[in-house]
């Protein structure tokens, strides 16, 4: 029998996945969390062999908990299974250690023939999203500028950034600079769009 987490901040989903797993004779959903703090806390009571996680739930987000299970809890596999297939967001996925990486667009039989694959050692990524990945490149921000980039997102203005960053304002002007240039934006409103959309933050 394979032991499944599942983790998704949206109930719904949840409950739909775990149905679904759950009509599967080999699979059993043994916890549901609906965050990643509840997801962390749940595999190291229960140790499933298969951890689905949610890429954007509340803190940790799902890339930060597989981090933290790679280490914690090396037998449990994890899967990505999200609606913001980004090649950025998989590159990251696949660096923490992720087994598999899935879009919530695909069939119940699919889901449940990855949590196999995976749970026997394998890999899968979606093949559209592997293909998107590649011809995306990487990430030409620097961590910093990614971060600043990221505090900008909500619109905050620069001396926000900069509290919030630990930084000057002056190092963040740069910062936000430095990665409008390298993603050919006019502006830190259009870069954080780039960025965003190939999930390079």
């Amino acid at each position: 029998m394979i032991r499944v987490l599942l983790a998704d901040d949206e109930n719904l989903i949840r409950d739909a996945l775990a149905g679904l797993l759950g009509l599967e004779e080999d699979i059993e959903v043994v916890a549901r969390a609906a965050s990643g703090a509840e997801a962390l806390a749940a595999a190291m009571k229960h140790r499933p062999d298969v951890a689905l996680l949610d890429l954007q739930m509340p803190e940790p987000d799902g890339i930060a908990v597989a981090q933290r299970l790679a280490t914690d809890l090396p037998d449990c596999r994890c899967i990505i299974v999200t609606s913001h297939g980004r090649p950025g967001y998989l590159k990251s996925a696949l660096a923490a250690g992720v087994r598999g990486f899935l879009p919530k667009t695909v069939s119940a039989t699919t889901l449940a023939n990855v949590v196999r694959s995976v749970a026997a050692g394998g890999r899968h990524v979606d093949p559209e999203l592997a293909a998107e990945a590649i011809g995306a490149g990487d990430s030409p921000l620097s961590p910093r500028e990614a971060d600043v980039l990221a505090y900008a997102r909500d619109g905050a203005p620069v001396d926000e950034i900069a509290v919030r960053a630990a930084l000057s304002k002056g190092t963040v002007r740069n910062y936000l600079s430095a990665a409008v240039a390298k993603l050919g934006a006019t502006n830190r409103h259009e870069a954080v769009r780039i960025a965003t959309d190939r999930g390079w933050i």
